[in-house]
């Protein structure tokens, strides 16, 4: 489990007399092993700031972050960082390098021999469905989709227990994001890997979370539940008006699909996501 205990992040002011610029104020939550949870929020909400904290990107002003109770903050952060997988949205890969050798680079500096590393490239391309012949390409001949098939692959590589992932599909298209959506709901029940998402997409947070987490400014969590309690009980009026529930062209309602899922639509039927996994 991942745990956030009263964290705060302050950063200087512009000015040398300005008050500090908060980023985070005061926030705690946890993480449950083997979920998808979601950070949602606008933009300066504070997500990325929290997200960054657990690979020690990001240092808390004050508070503490804990991984199955151990304080992150006297941990060696090189080390952490190998141990955590991490997907933004420009995927990131080394442009000099190929893609079997982008996806080989965690296991290799954890010891992996070169054979071991390939077998983990082989298996890693077979789960994001690339072809084994993508392996020798390089990242400027790979489409935005592919490119981020190749980073969520890396991030994976070393079976980390622990996923980061930064907006990681907020450059594809929606058909495409909508493949790679599903994509990670299934590589999550196989591996049973506990991922941190971030988006600013309420669609791709009903549909990948188990919990989300809806941020207002500094962090502040304004509801905290599962993504039908989220729909159906929503908190209070900023949990409306970011999911739309008080919008007439934008209504959310439920709707239960013949195998069974719970799928919401808007006001004209269209699906906005699924609450829950099958």
């Amino acid at each position: 489990m991942i745990s956030f205990e009263s964290v705060t992040k302050t950063y200087p002011g512009p000015r040398r007399s300005a008050a500090d610029v908060v980023a985070v104020h005061d926030t705690s939550f946890n993480v449950d092993t083997g979920t998808i949870t979601v950070l949602a929020g606008s933009s300066g909400c504070g997500k990325t700031t929290l997200l960054r904290m657990v690979n020690r990107m990001v240092a808390p002003s004050s508070g503490r972050v804990q991984i199955n109770g151990d304080d992150i903050a006297h941990m060696n952060p090189v080390q952490l960082r190998r141990k955590i997988g991490y997907v933004m949205q420009h995927a990131g890969l080394l442009p000099h390098k190929t893609v079997a050798e982008n996806i080989a680079v965690v296991p290799r500096l954890n010891g992996a021999t070169r054979a071991e590393a390939t077998r983990s490239v082989d298996r890693m391309l077979e789960m994001v469905e690339l072809s084994a012949d993508m392996a020798d390409r390089y990242p400027a001949e790979l489409s935005g989709g592919q490119a981020q098939r190749v980073g969520v692959a890396r991030a994976l590589a070393d079976e980390p227990r622990i996923l980061l992932m930064d907006e990681p599909f907020g450059a594809v298209d929606p058909l495409v994001r909508t493949g790679l959506q599903q994509q990670l709901i299934d590589i999550q029940h196989e591996l049973g890997t506990t991922m941190l998402f971030v988006t600013h997409d309420m669609s791709e947070a009903l549909r990948l979370g188990h919990e989300i987490i809806l941020l207002a400014k500094q962090g502040r969590i304004m509801q905290q539940d599962s993504p039908t309690r989220l729909v159906e009980q929503p908190a209070n009026a900023f949990v409306e008006n970011f999911l739309g529930l008080n919008a007439v062209d934008k209504t959310l309602t439920t709707r239960t699909t013949e195998d069974g899922r719970t799928m919401v639509v808007d006001a004209h039927g269209r699906p906005a996501g699924f609450l829950e996994q099958a």
